[in-house]
């Protein structure tokens, strides 16, 4: 039988304080000797190792200040972790704070908003959101945190009509380092609303947020397959069929080398093939018109392009739903050009061996992301035409490092074709706090530095991004 984990902070945490802690919460406090703890422990994403000091799961924003003033108290750093995904330094050392019990939606059909808690994953909006004709601007993914994803800014299915969904946040609640509840608007601690409408978990927890939602019932879209043997021309074609896409259009590009799955069709498992996916949120003969394109150019072996209702929009990139080991990383493009494509398919489809990545997407950008005013939001790269993720499977270390050595090789590779920025809701590990400076544009990483002096002085969410103006490496501690 494996051993709890026990560290020196653990040890050192005083009997009588974590009592206090309990009387105090609702939810549960989870210490490493109890049975509870290796479960609590684990992120969604199975690659991350962590062995929090102590672990809070809070049941409503009371529990989420008490265990802030006790981590002040303690003095002990504080993660914060709603679904898991995601993940920057691991909550070793420290008071791992849970949110995924604060599961509140309210919809006002007549406002066209809602209000989300914490803990709330995208799929719970969007059904009560279209029960009454209106869509929020989630990801790929309906299992994704909400908040989470839209801290990091979070580019949809629907954000070339509508943006981010940063830019869809209406107001947030939060609870700062000192256990103090406030709320954040364009007009109340405006800067700190500005700060995370796409600049990440710095600088309080998050306890809810009002977004606008839009009226968005029906789309047309889904996934066209071809073979890898076609994968240069199925780019190529894709650069210019999507030059020309109004913003109604949401599209990628995405080469995969799928595993052996039994649940695959003998066509894909264990083969790589180039998808494209795209959601376009307008009526459904335009679309049509529009996607006819690609038949004649070449037959695909499945044409998934299909009208639906938006509450199944999720099947668009059929995003794993179970925990699983991963790593992702990516980068901004200024190109999509022959040379870029040369060096894709190089890095996706290597010759000689096993291919490193399961998933290698080129995102189109622009749109709606790009008429937004660059400054309304410390979300930043919104001119960049297209994104590029890369994701592997990474059940060990050791895998964890093949991954990201690939992926390097593969930015440097890329060179000029790259802004030189990154999306930080694509990255994970060490890379999200690391690249903190690249994520954003300008003096906007000078001007977070400030706010999170102001809101965040003792640096408690130090393992979100790396915001120290004195950081002298990528695991620093804040200054005690």
């Amino acid at each position: 039988m494996n051993m709890p984990f026990v560290n020196e902070l653990t040890t050192a945490l005083d009997t009588d304080q974590i009592a206090d802690l309990r009387s105090n919460v609702r939810g549960q406090v989870i210490l490493p000797e109890d049975a509870e703890y290796e479960s609590a422990r684990l992120a969604w994403n199975l690659a991350v190792n962590q062995h929090p000091a102590l672990i809070v799961i809070a049941a409503d924003a009371d529990d989420i200040a008490a265990a802030l003033r006790f981590a002040a108290l303690v003095d002990l750093d504080v993660t914060v972790q709603a679904t898991g995904h995601g993940v920057a330094r691991p909550a070793t050392d420290c008071l791992l704070l849970i949110t995924s019990e604060l599961k509140g939606v309210q919809i006002d059909a007549t406002a066209r908003t809602a209000w989300v808690e914490a803990g709330v994953k995208w799929g719970a909006v969007l059904n009560a959101a279209q029960a009454v004709g209106l869509a929020p601007l989630l990801g790929s993914s309906p299992g994704v945190g909400a908040i989470g994803y839209t801290l990091g800014g979070g580019m949809g299915w629907l954000a070339r009509k509508y943006g981010l969904a940063a830019d869809s946040v209406l107001r947030f609640e939060v609870v700062l380092a000192n256990g103090e509840k406030v709320s954040t608007s364009p007009t109340e601690n405006a800067d700190l609303f500005w700060a995370l409408g796409g600049g990440g978990g710095a600088f309080a927890v998050v306890t809810g947020m009002e977004i606008k939602l839009y009226p968005v019932q029906t789309v047309y879209g889904g996934t066209l397959i071809y073979p890898a043997a076609a994968a240069r021309e199925v780019l190529q074609f894709f650069r210019e069929w999507s030059r020309y896409l109004p913003n109604e259009w949401t599209t990628s590009v995405a080469i995969m080398n799928l595993p052996p799955l039994p649940e695959l069709p003998p066509f894909l498992s264990g083969q790589s093939v180039v998808m494209v996916n795209a959601c376009y949120a307008g009526e459904t003969r335009i679309g049509q018109m529009m996607a006819q394109a690609w038949m004649d150019w070449q037959a695909p072996l499945v044409n998934g392009f299909h009208e639906m209702p938006f509450s199944e929009v999720g099947t668009i990139s059929n995003d794993p739903q179970d925990p699983m080991p991963g790593t992702s990383s990516g980068a901004w493009m200024n190109d999509l050009s022959d040379d870029a494509i040369e060096t894709i398919l190089r890095f996706a489809l290597p010759a000689g061996g096993p291919p490193t990545l399961v998933k290698t997407e080129v995102r189109q950008a622009g749109g709606a992301m790009a008429i937004t005013d660059t400054y309304e939001r410390a979300y930043s790269h919104r001119q960049a035409p297209f994104v590029l993720q890369m994701v592997g499977v990474s059940p060990t270390p050791e895998a964890v490092e093949a991954v990201m050595s690939h992926a390097r090789q593969f930015k440097a590779a890329l060179g000029s074709h790259l802004t030189g920025g990154t999306y930080m809701n694509f990255l994970e590990g060490e890379e999200k706090y690391t690249s903190t400076r690249q994520s954003f544009e300008g003096d906007k990483a000078e001007l977070l530095k400030g706010i999170k002096a102001k809101y965040d002085p003792l640096n408690r969410f130090n393992r979100a991004l790396n915001l120290l103006p004195d950081s002298n490496g990528p695991f620093n501690k804040r200054p005690r």
